[in-house]
């Protein structure tokens, strides 16, 4: 049997954020998260710890914000934050390892910490496929992979017009660069230049069909446009390719939903639920709900308050729990 690595959450799905003011500057931001990423190993494991590790920041409605790499024990930072919620998202090898929501607010310009902590486990008795096919893996030229770094480097220091001036540049020597075009549709989107993007990540899909991070981006787009009969199929492609993924499900049983398919929708849901989506829990509470199904919905409830205890609301689920459950 092949041993696999995994990296597991040791903090709660949403925690509580460490914050400090930095003066009496009396505005909305712009504020600053970070925060270190620990990564703890078991005796004989420390060898299969990653070098590395992606942490994405997003909007909750799903707008990426930054994105950077750091070491398995290194520190996170994102800048020029407005107040509002945030998922900060870990990756490791294109898989999401650790999803947590943070709340930045304050009246004040403030610097709010979030450290996360993982542990390294090998597994002896399972195998999988690898979340990385070779076929994931796309090969460059020396010139096209400078491109490529200094576009992505770009990206992350959010010079959006340097950034798309060269991932245009290395898709003009290299058409069959679905990664780049993945890239070029994600600047595009930060520059607000919706269109472009889907386009960008359209390319990307025509020249590698079954890659999860374009098809995964242009579903999250298409559903952040309302266009959500539109993204069931790059979300479908998504699950079929990645149906480990839990943000994929979830935006998947969210179209469903949007487009009154509730039946198509709670298995993806429920996948989304078991997969670590705090929120999935809260869709299918409100499905139940509006069908009646007042004790299945609050068992939903009580799933959710389980990954999310510092839930804002949590007295009024607590009541609905109360009132529903069956004993």
């Amino acid at each position: 049997m092949r041993r696999l690595f995994m990296l597991v959450l040791l903090v709660p799905a949403f925690c509580s954020v460490v914050f400090a003011q930095l003066g009496a500057i009396r505005d909305r931001g712009p504020h600053t998260l970070y925060g270190d990423i620990k990564v703890e190993t078991e005796p004989g494991s420390e060898s299969q710890k990653p070098l590395s590790l992606e942490v994405q920041l997003y909007i909750i409605n799903g707008t990426l914000v930054g994105r950077e790499t750091v070491s398995a024990n290194g520190r996170y930072r994102f800048m020029d934050l407005a107040n509002g919620e945030y998922d900060v998202v870990v990756m490791s090898e294109n898989l999401e390892v650790a999803r947590v929501r943070v709340r930045v607010q304050s009246v004040y310009k403030t610097d709010f910490r979030q450290d996360i902590t993982l542990q390294a486990r090998v597994n002896h008795t399972e195998t999988r496929a690898a979340t990385i096919s070779a076929a994931d893996v796309y090969e460059r030229t020396g010139a096209n992979k400078s491109l490529f770094e200094k576009g992505q480097k770009a990206a992350d220091e959010k010079k959006y017009d340097a950034a798309v001036d060269l991932f245009d540049r290395l898709v003009a020597a290299d058409p069959k660069d679905f990664q780049a075009w993945t890239e070029l549709g994600t600047v595009q989107l930060m520059r607000n230049n919706i269109d472009e993007a889907e386009k960008a990540y359209r390319r990307a899909i025509q020249e590698h069909p079954t890659f999860t991070l374009a098809l995964l981006d242009l579903g999250r787009l298409l559903s952040a446009e309302k266009k959500f009969e539109d993204a069931i199929t790059p979300l479908t492609e998504a699950v079929t390719s990645s149906p480990t993924s839990a943000e994929a499900n979830f935006l998947l049983g969210e179209a469903y939903l949007q487009i009154k398919k509730g039946s198509k929708a709670v298995p993806y849901l429920t996948e989304a639920a078991k997969l670590g989506k705090a929120e999935a829990h809260l869709r299918l509470a409100t499905l139940y709900n509006a069908v009646g199904m007042k004790d299945k919905a609050a068992e939903q409830y009580q799933e959710f308050l389980k990954k999310r205890p510092d839930y804002k609301d949590r007295k009024t689920l607590e009541q609905y729990i109360s009132a529903n459950k069956k004993p």
